[in-house]
């Protein structure tokens, strides 16, 4: 279940950076777009992705996001991408998503597909 303090973080414009491992184990970092969808975490990627390639060797993700005017409250999630959704299913929540961040449906230019974030570990706040 996500925290109450964190999931309104995550209904914000906050720009996330998760973390996936690379085949060799080293960490791979990227800026990304996430809403709460349900009790996990939607994240968007395109499906050959190298994030989206990381994460379907090695699901465990780790998330940071530090919310708009106040970077003493960063938010650290754990976890692990549990499903993924395609198709039309995941085109209502990328054009969710797409709607919060830039005020307009996703461009159809490219496929997306949806990873789904079971949380593990959460915290908020500096302590």
């Amino acid at each position: 279940m996500i925290d109450a303090g964190i999931r309104r973080i995550l209904e914000t414009t906050v720009v996330a950076h998760l973390a996936t491992v690379l085949p060799d184990g080293a960490p791979h970092s990227i800026p990304l777009w996430v809403d709460p969808e349900g009790d996990r975490i939607a994240i968007m990627t395109g499906p050959d992705s190298r994030k989206a390639r990381n994460l379907r060797r090695d699901p465990r993700v780790a998330l940071s996001l530090t919310p708009a005017g106040n970077p003493f409250e960063p938010v650290i999630i754990r976890g692990r991408v549990a499903e993924w959704i395609e198709g039309d299913a995941a085109w209502e929540i990328v054009d969710r998503i797409a709607t919060k961040y830039i005020g307009q449906p996703y461009s159809r230019d490219q496929v997306r597909v949806i990873g789904l974030i079971e949380v593990e570990r959460q915290s908020i706040g500096m302590g």
